[in-house]
């Protein structure tokens, strides 16, 4: 068939920041897939943490029709996003794509995650355009860009440069995408067979499975069988992305669309299933899906209302049809409640996580303290096991050995700010491991690191020392041996678990110190004085008094005998003391994030 030679399926990969979205934004304008009265800037960013943020969370397909050289073709291009926290979504779109638009800022190079993306889609043997973009810019350096991308690819080819604002180059690049990329290698008169690279939750059409034809066609109101799950349903709806649902009666071999299913049960829909008609299921042999995500950080959150258990348990079920990069479980915490603990690939993907809840769902949850996943062996057990929360950690003197998790980091940085990043790495425990230069000026310097030491603002700390320029990537390396401790912190006397966390032993008396100084600031004043300690094994560390919030009880006093002031004063004093004896002190689930962000 024709239109099976014409169909260009293409995604676009770089670094955070460096114009992704941008550049889908002139190629609808170009291909008109959007009528100029509904553009709008990050057209294919529809979610408003994305907007605000103004970083690309979730992966979006869209489908446009542009003609060349008397040719009409149908391209399928994929949006992803461009940070560390969600390489997960990027590894997806590879599977269901034959090329790769490597998209490199003229004025800041190559960065780590343009490393990282690269590489996995060199992994699928995808085909690769390097792109120059921000060429407009004062600071544009393309020759050096240019250099760089050569360096890392080790071949000399044609490199294109564009600017996605202004449009310059872009339509060329469009063109060379069709003629540069291969048309998807497929057989149509074999039984239908499609890979699910994503899912969304509708009210009225149920599940809606995003995607890929491998093999055959499918007709709308055709009887299906998702082979992993054994699910079966019906193709209510089927159709193509523009950027909205767009139906259609048809979907066939090397296309990407959504099959809407009917289906209510969210654990029968999982991405990475093979799809198949249900009278032909027992012939089909399942596609291999994807490398499972594995959970880097670790956090409680629980709803502030009790009430609303029921309801956050739905919406983190209808997040993970959404998001399959995270996972969740209960768990009950004696100052908290009944919760649930959520396994994320990174901080800004928990705190992502922990918007939506909020906005999309209209929940107000409290965020715990973030921990990794530890081994532990207790004395005189033979058993090790894993454990994702300082609630699971028994009394230090109980352990007699623990593992930690462990990752190889890879810091692309101008070389003058080698010395200070160095030295920053040595602070966290890094193991140095080697050096490579990009170019004269840029260096990738590779460390090896607790991931514990990762996820504590360490990202922050790295863009201070760089003064920006300094881009992170990292991967895992598995469990290591560590001298570590719990680290319980008191609020009024009381051990609040859901700020404890577990810590290096050479650490804790600084770590003490940081975060009881810090709960003083954050932590909302009461009537009466509030002490804050910091303690291993019952062993106080560290204290700060939280003062009292002071009422003036003598305002309505005018005049008159010192005796009736020293009377209200006394009184005051006397409730106090009973408030400090026998009050409890409830946390806000803004202090959690407050604490989270320092």
């Amino acid at each position: 068939m024709e239109k099976e030679k014409n169909l260009r399926n293409f995604c676009i990969i770089a670094h955070i920041d460096h114009g992704k979205s941008t550049l889908a934004d002139r190629f609808l304008e170009i291909t008109h897939t959007v009528t100029p009265q509904k553009m709008k800037a990050q057209l294919l960013d529809s979610m408003d943490l994305e907007r605000e943020k103004g970083i690309t969370i979730k992966l979006q397909p869209v489908r446009m029709n542009y003609s060349l050289a008397g040719k009409d073709y149908i391209l399928n291009l994929i949006d992803t996003p461009g940070h560390v926290d969600f390489s997960y979504e990027v590894s997806r779109s590879l599977l269901a794509v034959e090329g790769a638009l490597l998209l490199v800022d003229a004025s800041q190079g190559i960065q780590a995650q343009t490393l990282a993306n690269l590489y996995l889609a060199l992994e699928e043997n995808l085909t690769i355009i390097p792109v120059i973009n921000k060429i407009d810019l004062p600071n544009a350096d393309v020759k050096n860009s240019i250099k760089e991308i050569e360096n890392v690819l080790g071949r000399n080819e044609k490199i294109l440069a564009i600017s996605a604002k202004t449009g310059s180059g872009v339509k060329e690049l469009l063109e060379s995408a069709i003629t540069y990329f291969p048309a998807p290698q497929i057989n149509p008169t074999k039984n239908f067979r499609a890979l699910i690279f994503d899912s969304i939750f509708d009210i009225y059409k149920g599940i809606i499975l995003y995607v890929r034809i491998l093999d055959g066609s499918l007709q709308k109101n055709q009887k299906i069988s998702l082979l992993g799950s054994g699910a079966e349903a019906e193709a209510l709806e089927i159709g193509y992305f523009q950027p909205g649902l767009v139906p259609t009666d048809k979907l066939e071999a090397g296309e990407i669309g959504y099959i809407a299913t009917g289906l209510k049960e969210i654990k029968l829909c999982r991405v990475g299933d093979t799809v198949a008609l249900k009278k032909e299921w027992e012939e089909i042999t399942p596609l291999p899906g994807y490398r499972p995500s594995i959970p880097m950080v670790y956090a409680g959150v629980y709803p502030t209302d009790s009430d609303q258990y029921e309801d956050l348990r739905d919406a983190l079920n209808k997040l993970n049809l959404n998001d399959a990069a995270f996972n969740f479980e209960p768990e009950t915490s004696t100052a908290l409640g009944r919760g649930f603990k959520i396994g994320c690939l990174g901080l800004l993907h928990l705190e992502i996580v922990k918007e939506r809840i909020s906005r999309e769902f209209k929940i107000e949850a409290i965020l715990t303290a973030p921990s990794v996943r530890y081994r532990i062996k207790e004395k005189n057990k033979d058993d090790w096991r894993e454990i994702s929360s300082v609630t699971q950690m028994p009394d230090s003197s109980k352990v007699d050995l623990i593992e930690e998790p462990w990752v190889e980091t890879e810091i692309v940085t101008p070389k003058n700010y080698l010395g200070a990043i160095m030295k920053l790495m040595e602070n966290h425990r890094g193991i140095y491991g080697a050096t490579e230069f990009l170019q004269a000026e840029r260096v990738i310097i590779r460390y090896q690191m607790p991931l514990a030491e990762v996820i504590m603002n360490f990202y922050d700390k790295l863009k201070s020392v760089s003064s920006g320029y300094a881009s992170l990537n990292y991967t895992s390396l598995g469990f290591r041996p560590g001298d570590l401790a719990r680290l319980d912190i008191l609020v009024a006397g009381e051990i609040k678990e859901s700020l404890s966390r577990i810590v290096p032993r050479e650490k804790v008396i600084s770590e003490g110190k940081n975060i009881v100084h810090m709960l003083k600031k954050v932590l909302p004043r009461q009537q009466f004085v509030i002490s804050l300690q910091a303690a291993v094994g019952g062993n106080i560390l560290a204290r700060e008094n939280l003062p009292a919030m002071r009422k003036d009880v003598t305002a309505k006093l005018y005049g008159g005998d010192r005796t009736r002031k020293d009377k209200l004063l006394n009184k005051q004093k006397k409730g106090k003391q009973r408030m400090k004896e026998t009050g409890k002190v409830k946390i806000p689930g803004s202090v959690y994030l407050d604490l989270l962000r320092r």
